[in-house]
């Protein structure tokens, strides 16, 4: 009996009057036999998927109209990063048993991909496979980029993350404040996220804007002003931070996970203060600073080596099945750190 392969696809864009991902009928779940080492082509790979990454930007990928990456197609495999093993190689840069990152078609358990399209993954004392998905993957070089080229942090400055529990946010507060110097105040939803930013990441405070007293505590937090803001979220929390920005601050617009899903997007009754306080308000995609993965790579590496910034997964197991649930339990803020789906156990014996 030959080797089955589970694979994902986009079945069904979201309906704009109920902009949600709907279980059993955005995804659809697909068998078909697995791709076998006498498939190959030149310098191909054949890789069998560990783990997939889970980012808010998944949502934005399957609305019909281009963003920054085009839509994914109906029937297509859905994108995502992986961490896949190496099963049968014919580039003389690879071997069977590699682990590799990829980035395309990711919810498949299997797939043959151009070697040139696979990273090796290579990791620095103390770190883990998995954070080549996280703190010295994509949202780590997003953090690593928005902090240098945007926000251009000072020492003593405030900086405020929102979404600060979360994969890019983590390691943009801890960045902020055990390189740069800067004392950070950190947003997060729950009473665990907070105390894992303040206890375990060392930010300087920590809110919970599920609390009912969070707008003054974010008053009283921001006594100052806010000179950085790293915004993950938007809406109301953007709103908030633009009535407190200093002179001249830099906000980093990484993403508004909040407004994912919505009808109508919060209106910012604070809009205009980008006008009255010379705010630098950025918008920023990571893919802008492509040539310089390297850099930060080695530089996310050093940090992570040295214990300036630390890592956290949340791995949902099941298997490649479980890939839509988890997706939805992201945008509904079940994780600390990065979110992603173990469909393959790294340990377990494997064979071609």
């Amino acid at each position: 009996m030959s080797l089955q392969n589970l694979s994902i696809h986009l079945a069904a864009r979201p309906d704009p009057a109920n902009p949600v991902i709907v279980p059993g009928k955005t995804f659809t779940q697909r068998t078909t036999p697995a791709p076998s080492p006498s498939s190959l082509g030149p310098n191909q790979l054949l890789l069998q998927t560990l783990y997939i990454s889970l980012d808010p930007a998944m949502r934005g990928w399957i609305e019909p109209k281009p963003s920054y990456l085009p839509p994914v197609p109906l029937g297509a495999v859905m994108r995502s990063a992986t961490i896949s093993r190496v099963l049968s190689s014919t580039s003389p840069s690879f071997s069977s048993g590699d682990l590799v990152t990829t980035f395309g078609p990711g919810w498949t358990e299997y797939q043959v991909l151009p070697a040139d399209a696979c990273h090796p993954v290579v990791l620095p004392p103390g770190g883990r496979v998995t954070d080549v998905l996280g703190a010295l993957g994509l949202n780590g070089w997003t953090a690593y980029f928005g902090l240098k080229e945007i926000a251009k942090v000072k020492r003593g400055e405030t900086v405020v993350i929102s979404g600060a529990a979360g994969a890019t946010g983590s390691v943009a507060g801890q960045i902020a404040k055990n390189v740069y110097g800067a004392r950070v105040v950190g947003i997060a939803g729950g009473e665990e996220k907070c105390r894992w930013l303040r206890e375990e990441l060392g930010f300087d405070v920590a809110l919970d804007y599920k609390g009912r007293e969070f707008e003054r505590e974010f008053e009283e937090a921001t006594g100052s002003g806010v000179d950085v803001f790293w915004d993950n979220v938007g809406g109301e929390i953007l709103d908030l931070a633009l009535g407190r920005a200093n002179k001249h601050g830099r906000f980093v617009e990484c993403g508004m996970i909040s407004q994912v899903n919505l009808k109508e997007p919060v209106a910012l009754k604070n809009l205009f203060n980008i006008v009255y306080q010379r705010i630098n308000f950025q918008g920023f995609i990571v893919l802008d600073f492509a040539a310089r993965y390297p850099e930060a790579g080695q530089q996310l590496a050093a940090w992570l080596a040295e214990g300036k910034i630390k890592s956290r997964d949340t791995i949902v197991k099941g298997g490649l099945k479980v890939a839509e649930e988890a997706l939805l339990k992201l945008f509904e803020g079940h994780n600390i750190g990065k979110m992603m789906v173990e469909v393959k156990n790294p340990d377990e014996e494997w064979k071609v």
